[in-house]
């Protein structure tokens, strides 16, 4: 509610998987009855899993038909959370994020179940469950907001006219300009004075825990060779991956071991399987990499994590379409 700056009478509106959260539920809505704004209450998606024996093709043209219904029900919805479980797989979440293209209402979503973004490092297991959750819950209360949007938009004010370069001692080398592309900041606002100059969707959809700064460049500025550390691509383990791009789709492919796997993957997924999509860069000390037993928290978006990602970039304001995103995460940059 903080992060919302609800105002009187501005419409509220949760969205909540069925038994998750439902104490925070509670605290929540009487926070925002108390804020002044209106509570219009909690929408549930459908509970996962469906029953055995559930008929796919009958779920998926119920949710068509309700995603289009809320649409037009869910017009005046000023501000919304969708809290653990939600995800736009759902008629709700998908009605509001058509709503929020459209440049109507604002929210904040949480992701915190199956991990909640946690990624292994190699040869790393990742922490237990409780774990994971107490440091999000740590990054959401603790985090210095105010410092952490002043670091972003420091960091952005230095790409802007510049020639961005990536290294790491691994050989990665990869270059590009980002001109006057959308540049998104996730550092926790979600005011409506904030979320009104967003020019692309995530701009309206604010992620808690915070941290991230992320943009397509121009595609046809990025020049470079990308090296990986061991690897999945498609179901299988690759080693030593060089991937060389030139005007921001990859011309080369190396491995020192399964370079098929790799190759199977990028050419199964047509162009936007060879192209560059996003630089993301995380800001927030309390998603750091732990020196211990280490592993990346929420995606990333910890302070020193830069992602490098594949594929389509459209969500960001790109020019690369096809469905198809990879996230490639480092941590020696």
């Amino acid at each position: 509610v903080e992060r919302l700056a609800l105002q009187p009478g501005e419409r509220f509106l949760a969205v909540a998987h069925p038994g998750l959260f439902d104490d925070v539920i509670q605290q929540l809505r009487y926070k925002v009855a108390k804020a002044g704004a209106i509570d219009l209450g909690v929408l549930d998606v459908l509970q996962e899993p469906v029953p055995d024996g559930w008929d796919g093709t009958v779920l998926s043209e119920s949710g068509s038909r309700a995603r289009e219904t809320l649409k037009r029900m869910l017009g005046e919805v000023d501000a919304s959370v969708m809290l653990t479980g939600a995800n736009p797989t759902h008629p709700a979440y998908a009605a509001l994020q058509d709503l929020l293209k459209a440049g109507k209402g604002r929210t904040i979503h949480f992701h915190w179940m199956q991990g909640g973004g946690s990624v292994a490092l190699p040869g790393q297991p990742l922490p237990a469950t409780h774990v994971i959750e107490a440091t999000y819950q740590t990054a959401i209360l603790d985090t210095d907001y105010a410092a952490l949007a002043e670091q972003q938009r420091r960091f952005e004010a230095a790409m802007r006219d510049a020639e961005i370069r990536v290294t790491n001692a691994a050989g990665t080398d990869i270059s590009f300009r980002i001109g006057d592309r959308p540049v998104n900041r996730q550092d926790g606002d979600a005011t409506a004075e904030r979320t009104g100059q967003g020019r692309i969707l995530i701009d309206r959809e604010i992620e808690l825990p915070a941290g991230v700064v992320r943009v397509a460049p121009i595609e046809t500025s990025v020049n470079g060779k990308i090296v990986f550390p061991p690897s999945q691509w498609a179901g299988r383990p690759v080693t030593g991956l060089e991937l060389t791009f030139e005007r921001g789709r990859i011309v080369d492919v190396k491995a020192d071991s399964g370079v098929d796997a790799a190759i199977e993957e990028i050419e199964g997924n047509g162009e936007a399987g060879k192209a560059f999509r996003e630089l993301g860069l995380g800001f927030n000390p309390l998603l750091a990499v732990p020196g211990e037993r280490p592993w990346i928290p929420y995606y990333g978006y910890g302070a020193g994590v830069v992602r490098l990602s594949l594929g389509d970039n459209t969500e960001l304001g790109g020019n690369v379409g096809g469905g198809y995103s990879r996230w490639n995460f480092f941590t020696d940059m």
